[in-house]
């Protein structure tokens, strides 16, 4: 009698699919909620564009806010929500941190209001609300913000206030010291400028915010070696999602991306 053949792997199951919003010239929230999900957890990516990045995923030094506020401004948002939801997904994030610095907390959730009503029902979430929800679940009150080089010194500030809205205490937020272009930033050189520059501040927690800098790297060396936790832009994004996607229970599936893995949204 012939065995069956084995049937390989088609990528049609999965337990868990993500829509994700991101600027139409990065990649890193795709690779790296990618990289963190279980195999058949899949992240599916629609694009908006940005225009504070050229092709190629050039941008300036700094980059101005009128662009950031633009990317959440319908209609453009809107219709990827709206196409994305129009798939079989369980959830749809926001994979862009700067808007809700720019909007600040009212602005923001009106954002998220209006983008639920193309959501088709199904939840919706954004890097920052999605911190705002780790900190809790990690009992974080005392918070350190490290934002892409990137970001000039109002937008961080703007982010501190977003923060502080929320009742977190920042005690230290800043552009990071590395240098200002996606593919020169290395967990390597991330976590030595964290080490340097953000533990003496002594935070519950530390967000590594901005969803593309390359970041998940960083988490588990820094939490083993450092009394707080790690959150990054893509790695929280991905955890709230599950969360809101029912599918809480892959999360211990998830290792060596940090102890926001263990808890669960309060």
């Amino acid at each position: 009698m012939t065995e069956p053949s084995r049937v390989p792997d088609d990528g049609w199951r999965a337990r868990a699919r993500i829509g994700v919003v991101v600027p139409h010239a990065d990649v890193g929230p795709e690779s790296e909620m990618q990289a963190l999900a279980p195999r058949d957890v899949v992240i599916h990516g629609s694009r908006v564009h940005f225009g504070a990045m050229r092709a190629g995923g050039e941008m300036d030094p700094k980059i101005p806010h009128a662009p950031v506020r633009a990317f959440v401004e319908p209609p453009h948002v809107d219709t990827a929500v709206d196409l994305l939801a129009a798939a079989p997904l369980d959830v749809i994030a926001l994979g862009f941190t700067s808007s809700a610095y720019v909007l600040g907390a009212a602005g923001e959730k009106d954002l998220f209001d209006r983008l639920g009503e193309h959501a088709r029902g199904l939840p919706i979430t954004g890097t920052t609300r999605a911190a705002v929800a780790g900190f809790a679940a990690l009992g974080a009150r005392r918070i350190a913000v490290v934002n892409p080089p990137w970001f000039d010194d109002e937008l961080s500030g703007l982010g501190a206030d977003y923060f502080a809205e929320h009742g977190l205490d920042v005690v230290q937020h800043g552009p990071c010291g590395l240098p200002s272009d996606q593919k020169l930033i290395t967990p390597g050189a991330l976590s030595d400028w964290i080490r340097t520059a953000v533990a003496r501040a002594e935070p519950d927690a530390v967000l590594v915010a901005g969803n593309g800098i390359r970041a998940v790297g960083v988490i588990d060396a820094l939490e083993r070696d450092c009394d707080f936790a790690v959150l990054t832009a893509n790695q929280v994004l991905l955890w709230h999602s599950l969360h809101l996607a029912g599918a809480g229970h892959v999360l211990p599936e998830i290792t060596d991306y940090g102890r926001l893995f263990t808890v669960t949204p309060t």
